[in-house]
């Protein structure tokens, strides 16, 4: 039969991918092993949003090539659609599939000998071997591809909460620092039917909270050809009007899964400020099976530095649209991702950034520092900003973001709210998490999947305690 591991790196996004990639394997008839080690056939299924995230990827080629020589090692994902030639040259590669035939891994293997071909066909698909490079290689220009690998990704190893679904891959974006486009292409999303489909197996098998995600999440539904069909007398209305008639737009999703399924609970991942519409903030606030949580990504807050990123907002609109998420949803959870270290970052342009951030009512912050990408339009601009710089930067935000959270924490002592248990269960005590995005310490053992309300009674380093009422 054979067996399989699959190792994920990096974002929601690949995570989704990854299970997709374990449902094909198992699909030709292999086995989940528990660990690389174990394991006949190995995917990893690779990041590349930094050099770090590249660097990761090759150790665990050269781990696992050592500790299991006579393993299969594929290598997918982003990495690997951006320098394919580069992977198949290291020792122990023995295939490099792009994300332009991710969806086909399985045949792919299926067809070189890798895992048993059962009944299924072998795949058409080119497999070359580059001059002075040992694995073969399988890429083409993603561009060309409008497939959307989706299968449900869990939070914990066991499987017991917060499923997370992808509904969205690709961007149309350009921003200056980003090489995501280039190696997931053009914005595509998964047909609302098909997400009913999971979400409604989700809840049949029991699951409380499920966390919609994507590359581009607030672009879901633009490039569909036909609009959401109303549930009942909501909808048809809302949508969106381009050149080529209606469209279809997020909120429009959120509808029909609300409308349509049990979902006890629906949190929304990363969606850009300029998708959270009036409209979309107000559905958020009103309806109590929407997480009260918002994750808005930022970079910066110097405008010359988001034009050169080519980000599109300016602060002042940024800014509108965190307060009017605050003013609709006081108790949210309000995050950010920040860039420090663009090319050109001077002090006055981070001191606007760190002055920006501490007026607003941020409850966190994912603060990278700038990694520069080969064939992003940032690689190529002057004034690149010292290493040690951008350290010092990240740190400052950093202990900004731990002052942030712990004010926004404070204001939950002696408040009630509600909490799904999660799987961990440490010296009597259950953690959980709340609707709001917080971790929470809960007196007793506790099965997981559980949703409950807990009075707060103190913090404990960077969690809430309390008490199930």
């Amino acid at each position: 039969m054979g067996s399989f591991y699959v190792e994920n790196f990096g974002c929601r996004a690949t995570q989704a991918d990854g299970a997709a990639i374990e449902r094909q394997l198992s699909g030709y008839g292999l086995s989940r092993a528990s660990k690389a080690s174990e394991a006949e056939v190995v995917v990893l299924n690779t990041c590349t949003v930094t050099s770090s995230a590249d660097q990761d990827a090759r150790a665990a080629i050269r781990r696992i090539h050592r500790v299991n020589p006579g393993a299969r090692i594929v290598v997918t994902g982003c990495y690997a659609q951006r320098a394919p030639e580069e992977i198949s040259a290291l020792d122990g590669v023995s295939l490099v599939v792009g994300n332009s035939h991710k969806h086909r891994l399985a045949e792919i293997a299926a067809g070189n000998g890798f895992v048993p071909l059962n009944s299924l066909t072998a795949p058409a698909v080119a497999v070359g071997a580059p001059e002075g490079h040992c694995a073969p290689v399988v890429v083409e220009d993603i561009f060309g591809h409008t497939e959307l690998l989706a299968a449900p990704v869990f939070d914990s190893d066991n499987e017991k909460t917060r499923p997370n679904l992808k509904v969205q891959d690709g961007c149309n974006n350009r921003c200056s620092f980003c090489i995501i486009p280039s190696v997931r292409g053009r914005s595509r999303s998964l047909p609302v039917g098909e997400v009913l489909a999971n979400v409604d197996q989700l809840v049949a098998n029991g699951y409380q909270e499920l966390v919609l995600s994507g590359i581009n999440l607030g672009r879901w539904g633009r490039d569909l050809g036909s609009l959401v069909p109303p549930a009942s007398d909501v909808a048809g209305d809302s949508a969106e009007t381009g050149p080529a008639g209606p469209r279809n737009r997020f909120i429009d999703l959120l509808r029909a899964i609300l409308d349509r399924t049990s979902v006890p609970l629906l949190r929304i991942s990363s969606v850009e400020p300029m998708d959270w519409s009036d409209e979309l903030i107000a559905f958020a606030a009103a309806s109590p099976r929407i997480a009260k949580h918002a994750h808005v990504p930022l970079q910066s807050a110097s405008d010359r530095i988001l034009r050169r990123m080519h980000r599109r907002y300016r602060p002042w609109h940024y800014e509108d649209r965190i307060q009017r998420i605050h003013a609709a949803m006081p108790e949210a959870a309000i995050g950010a991702d920040v860039m420090v270290g663009f090319p050109g970052e001077s002090d006055e342009d981070f001191e606007e950034t760190r002055v920006f951030i501490e007026r607003l009512p941020f409850s966190y912050l994912h603060v990278f520092t700038y990694s520069s990408r080969p064939g992003t339009a940032s690689a190529q601009m002057p004034e690149q900003v010292p290493v040690h710089e951008a350290r010092e930067r990240n740190r400052t935000l950093r202990e900004l973001a731990a002052q942030k959270k712990r004010r926004f924490q404070e204001q939950f002592i002696g408040k009630t709210l509600p909490a799904l248990t999660l799987t961990h269960v440490s010296n009597g005590r259950t953690e959980t998490l709340t609707g709001n995005y917080q971790k929470l310490w809960v007196a007793g053992s506790l099965p997981a999947n559980r949703m409950l309300s807990a009075r707060i009674h103190c913090i404990e380093g960077e969690a809430l305690v309390g008490e199930v009422t």
